[in-house]
């Protein structure tokens, strides 16, 4: 008698286990759950590929700004006005704001003009 009760209860047992296995499967395989898993792994990844453009932002602008001020200091740009040479020393010291008056056209090259 003993051992049918003890099988009986390892026979309830495993079914027990193995229908909860099958269920919990069950509920993961369900079109709400799979479009729920699919909709997790597209946030991660968005966020790692958003993390990895900021990375990529940054470096691009530190090398823009490493290059600028090489051609800064290849041109003279950062040199005072004194040590530059005396055309450049010219140009440094003009207003370059102030764009020089060009004189607009006699005739307008516009086909669209009323003439």
């Amino acid at each position: 008698m003993f051992r049918r009760t003890f099988w009986f209860t390892t026979g309830v047992a495993a079914g027990v286990w193995a229908t909860t296995k099958v269920n919990r499967k069950l509920r993961q395989l369900t079109p709400e759950s799979l479009a729920a898993q699919a909709a997790n792994k597209a946030l991660e990844a968005g966020h790692r590929l958003k993390d990895r453009a900021a990375d990529f932002a940054s470096d691009v602008r530190a090398g823009m700004a490493r290059r600028e001020a090489e051609l800064d200091d290849a041109l003279g740009l950062n040199a005072s006005v004194d040590q530059l040479p005396a055309p450049r020393r010219h140009a440094a010291i003009e207003n370059r704001n102030s764009p020089k008056y060009i004189e607009p056209p006699m005739y307008s090259n516009n086909r669209n003009e009323d003439h």
